[in-house]
């Protein structure tokens, strides 16, 4: 028998139901994608009115938790299978998925940003990939992606080549982390001489440049990714209403 949620002076019993199922999602008790149980089910096991559960699933549903869906159920949200950069540029289709190639993978100390935004001790060792995304035999984006270890440990030895095109799923499948939201910020600036000869551009060429962290259900943020692109190709629309 589950334990009833335990209140705390000025906490509601729907928010301390909230923070219980929150912690039962967090730990993987219900993976994303799952069903929750029936209502009914889980406003007995944790001995609430079945009004306090439906105020309880609205507040994690408000967080993004849980999808609520009349005549399915309540379901745990799926973890993106990728967050497309291509939403930011002109190359090929919108909803084409560009080439991925791994051009190098080591451990190292991560630079300050990286360790920042990943939560790591300054001089911890994280994980770095070099990516390439390409349009058959036209490179487009170079990506330096950060990773925390020892999160991300199963992908340090092995082959890559047979990773496929999108890391999200991967990341799902080898390490069991699953990618909640993304974060991506945009600014400008040159390329560096490597990324440039990569892209087949001169150096110091105008790139536009994506900044992305991801977070997992807990809130933590398991990626820092930079992405670069010609500046040339930048297009982003935005609708307001």
């Amino acid at each position: 028998m589950t334990t009833p949620p335990v209140r705390t002076p000025g906490h509601t019993q729907y928010g301390a139901l909230a923070d219980v199922l929150r912690a039962r999602i967090v730990a993987g008790e219900w993976r994303p994608g799952a069903a929750l149980p029936a209502e009914q089910s889980l406003a007995a096991k944790h001995g609430v009115a079945l009004g306090t559960l439906r105020h309880a699933l609205e507040l994690l549903s408000g967080e993004g938790l849980i999808e609520r869906s009349h005549g399915r159920g309540t379901f745990v949200k799926a973890g993106l299978a990728g967050a497309p950069m291509l939403r930011f540029f002109r190359f090929g289709q919108a909803d084409e998925v560009p080439g991925s190639r791994i051009l190098s993978r080591q451990l190292r100390r991560a630079p300050a940003g990286p360790a920042h935004a990943l939560g790591l001790a300054a001089g911890d060792t994280a994980f770095q990939l070099k990516r390439l995304r390409s349009f058959g035999s036209r490179p487009c984006l170079v990506e330096d992606i950060w990773l925390p270890l020892p999160a991300f440990a199963a992908l340090v030895e092995g082959d890559a080549a047979d990773w496929g095109d999108l890391l999200y799923p991967l990341f799902a499948e080898r390490c069991g982390i699953h990618v909640h939201r993304a974060v991506d910020s945009i600014g400008f600036g040159v390329l560096p001489a490597a990324a440039a000869r990569t892209l087949r551009l001169d150096a110091g060429h105008p790139c536009a440049v994506v900044t992305r962290q991801a977070y997992d259900l807990a809130g933590r943020c398991i990626e820092y990714r930079t992405t670069r692109g010609d500046a040339h190709a930048f297009h982003y629309t935005v609708s307001i209403s």
